[in-house]
């Protein structure tokens, strides 16, 4: 089973986190990080990327939500690569175009090692749901930093909402392709060797 548990306690944070790569019936997703909306995207994630993921949050919301929400991203980024290893017989590459109602968001993702983030797309305000809506784009970024990924996020919408929701869900099921296991392959997916 391709699973990692990462723990991070700063002044700022603490945290707990879980995530199997391999799905599991049934799906075992519990997010809690204190920010309800930041639950209900990171659960669409991880549910149409089809991978198991537990997180426990416990940030300085009296503050505001920045520090839970990059400390988030760095944890599962790092818990991403632990469960990767080496990255052997993975697909490596994913792609997915998700609409959810005016919305419309790409994601593509190479989970190659080499952390990299475009976010390019524009929310009608400056919060959604709570969040200060850069806050998505730093997310993204810890992540994408932490896990070894390359990923080009780009949206549209009018409804930030909807908006948020078809990058998250993107992004899943980018990754849930990227991290899925060839059948029969043992290669490491790179003319290198190595990711």
């Amino acid at each position: 089973m391709r699973e990692s548990i990462v723990e991070r306690r700063t002044s700022e944070t603490d945290i707990v986190l879980k995530i199997g790569l391999d799905r599991t019936e049934p799906h075992q997703i519990t997010i809690s990080t204190g920010i309800p909306f930041f639950d209900h995207m990171v659960q669409a994630m991880s549910r149409h990327g089809g991978f198991d993921l537990n997180i426990t949050a416990k940030g300085d919301l009296e503050v505001d939500s920045h520090h839970t929400i990059e400390d988030i991203g760095i944890v599962l980024g790092t818990a991403l690569q632990q469960a990767l290893g080496d990255g052997r017989g993975i697909k490596r590459f994913g792609y997915a175009i998700i609409p959810m109602d005016e919305a419309l968001a790409e994601a593509v993702l190479d989970c190659g090692g080499r952390g990299y983030l475009v976010f390019k797309g524009t929310f009608g305000n400056s919060t959604v749901g709570g969040i200060d809506t850069s806050l998505f784009e730093h997310f993204f970024y810890s992540l994408c930093i932490h896990a070894g990924i390359t990923a080009h996020i780009r949206f549209s919408g009018q409804n930030d909402h909807h908006t948020a929701e078809a990058i998250f869900k993107a992004f899943g099921i980018a990754l849930g392709q990227a991290v899925t296991i060839i059948p029969e392959s043992n290669q490491i997916p790179s003319t290198k060797g190595t990711l």
